[in-house]
């Protein structure tokens, strides 16, 4: 958190920066009261992230938010270029930079497309790395697509996610029902459903410490500090928030049968996650 918002400084003159403390339990608030006046603090209880983002929303001010991680590190380049995409682009509601995690590979969990069962089966059974640019195996990352050139995607995560204040006007503030996990998802759903373009600017870079602060993803789980209890209650929720979102948006829009290999599949994929056997 430290090292995130001694980024965030110097990195645009005209903002305001809104920490939600979720009942971190060390000395995380004190830091920040501390060492950052200029900040907003907001203590509360661990409701999850959905909403933590609710309380942030609704304490901001501005025309536009930025949705951060404290794993990622954007410098005034980014930010600076974004707005001025979203000033020059009123159709475009949320957009993403590229991530790129320690290693210098893009982070493809922000580029993706909506979770259908066929993107799902292909890319969970492995279809989509036998067949990285092929538009029908490989819907889940869209690795179709043209990395280096700005395009349009289904959706991207609230790591980084900057949005326009209006998609909220519009299509109403995050899901709650999604403790973390799967409200990135429902919400650019939400709003594509509603008009709005999701955008994914590649000529902007933004350092991610992807999964830092759950412990469960390979990339960082050697500068985790999260404890077991977290990593196993995180390895559910990925799971509970698929089931979530299927049931929301997909459940009246496929056969019964089909729902029913969804779910099954789902429980599956619960069960493995908890033993730790895969994680996808």
């Amino acid at each position: 958190m430290v090292q995130c918002l001694d980024n965030l400084k110097n990195i645009y003159p005209e903002k305001e920066i809104i920490v939600i403390d979720n009942g971190s339990g060390d000395d995380s608030a004190e830091t920040v009261r501390a060492n950052y006046p200029d900040v907003i603090l907001i203590e509360s209880q661990n409701n999850g992230l959905a909403a933590a983002s609710n309380i942030g929303l609704e304490k901001s001010r501005g025309d536009y938010l930025l949705y951060l991680g404290t794993d990622a590190f954007p410098g005034s380049d980014v930010i600076l270029g974004i707005l001025d995409f979203m000033e020059k682009n009123s159709q475009v509601g949320i957009l993403t930079p590229q991530l790129k995690l320690r290693d210098g590979t893009i982070d493809m969990d922000a580029h993706r497309g909506f979770p259908t069962p066929w993107a799902a089966l292909t890319h969970f059974s492995g279809l989509n790395k036998l067949f990285p640019k092929s538009k029908w195996f490989n819907q889940y990352f869209l690795g179709y697509r043209d990395m280096s050139e700005p395009h349009e995607i289904d959706l991207c995560i609230s790591h980084f996610m900057f949005v326009r204040r209006k998609v909220f006007e519009q299509i109403g503030k995050w899901d709650q029902s999604f403790f973390l996990y799967g409200e990135d998802v429902d919400f650019c759903y939400r709003a594509k459903s509603a008009g709005w373009k999701i955008m994914y600017l590649p000529q902007f870079s933004v350092l991610h410490y992807k999964g830092v602060t759950v412990g469960i993803r390979k990339e960082t789980r050697d500068i985790s500090k999260a404890d077991s209890a977290t990593r196993s209650k995180m390895k559910t929720e990925t799971t509970r928030a698929m089931r979530l979102f299927y049931e929301k948006h997909y459940k009246g829009k496929y056969p019964a049968w089909l729902t029913g290999l969804v779910i099954f599949g789902i429980e599956i994929l619960t069960r493995l996650r908890k033993k730790g056997l895969f994680l996808g």
